[in-house]
């Protein structure tokens, strides 16, 4: 079986293992998110409804200000919080709401993350190597390309580096 290898630039947190929500979407803690029901709710957040409690996010970039910041602290003090938050790009104050929070964050790839990891993948994420794995998901392809289906249905190709 293949499996799909990703190398960060940058990489923060303990090693961790969870179910991907990936979505070519940005991510705020203060406009995207109810953070008492532990779900995405901004209407036109492609992960509405879905809850990212516990689940490694997988998401084009980080949005909004301090209050980010600190809002993944406070929903980490009430285990509301997303296990890891992986992003193709980052800015600087999510960083320091990830790091005080104590949530896993990966962000600087060659390619696009949120064309290559499928939505629902099993993913283990270890910062001490700044390496991404998909450990469940990518098991269903034959070769070294497959078409997966995004959030919004539409096909995307991952490619499958490794063998497992």
């Amino acid at each position: 079986m293949s499996e799909l290898v990703l190398t960060a630039r940058y990489a923060m947190g303990d090693k961790v293992r969870a179910e991907a929500l990936v979505a070519k979407d940005g991510f705020s803690a203060r406009y995207d998110l109810n953070r008492l029901r532990g779900v995405f709710s901004r209407p036109a957040h492609k992960l509405v409804g879905q809850s990212y409690i516990g689940k490694i996010l997988v998401l084009d970039t980080a949005k909004g200000g301090v209050a980010s910041a600190w809002m993944l602290n406070e929903m980490q003090s009430r285990d509301m919080a997303p296990l890891a938050i992986v992003f193709n790009s980052v800015n600087p104050i999510l960083v320091q709401g990830a790091a005080l929070g104590g949530i896993t964050m990966m962000a600087g790839f060659d390619e696009d993350v949120t064309s290559l990891i499928p939505h629902g993948a099993l993913v283990e994420i270890d910062p001490s190597t700044k390496s991404l794995r998909v450990l469940r998901g990518a098991a269903e392809a034959t070769g070294t390309e497959k078409d997966h289906p995004t959030p919004d249905g539409s096909p995307q190709k991952v490619r499958f580096v490794g063998r497992g």
